[in-house]
């Protein structure tokens, strides 16, 4: 059988920047969390016709959807650090007790959605800026 981890098990965590976040997000869904790297070309004639790469500085993405309720917290907390141009402290796990990365982040866009039929929800995107740490099994 394989082995595999649903989407509805990953855990969003949040709290103040510089602390590690422990309040768990629930008023989520769609999390993407995206992992980049720059890249340097070291292409050299030794290389066979071959162009070489290299990677560079990395970047992380998180980006996710809420249903719009300023009564939840971490809604609040999301805007707030967006209307502040402040920072705030995402934890982004796989499960619980998972792994994914730990550290401070810039909310980039914060873009409310009003469809006809469905309740009104706020896209979210937010932009490592400073990284604390890899969590592997907390």
């Amino acid at each position: 059988m394989a082995t595999f981890i649903l989407g509805k098990d990953a855990k969003l965590y949040h709290g103040a920047a510089g602390s590690t976040p422990s309040t768990e997000m629930s008023n989520v869904r769609d999390v993407t969390l995206t992992l980049e790297a720059g890249e340097a070309d070291v292409t050299t004639r030794a290389n066979q016709g071959w162009r070489a790469t290299a990677p560079t500085l990395r970047e992380c993405t998180c980006e996710f959807e809420m249903v719009w309720d300023p009564d939840d917290a971490g809604f609040t907390a999301i805007k707030n650090a967006f209307l502040a141009s402040g920072l705030i402290a995402l934890k982004i796990l796989d499960k619980a007790g998972g792994q994914g990365p730990d550290g401070d982040f810039a909310i980039t866009s914060f873009s409310r959605n009003e469809a006809l039929e469905e309740a009104i929800t706020v896209s979210v995107t937010a932009k490592l800026a400073v990284f604390r740490s890899w969590i592997e099994g907390v």
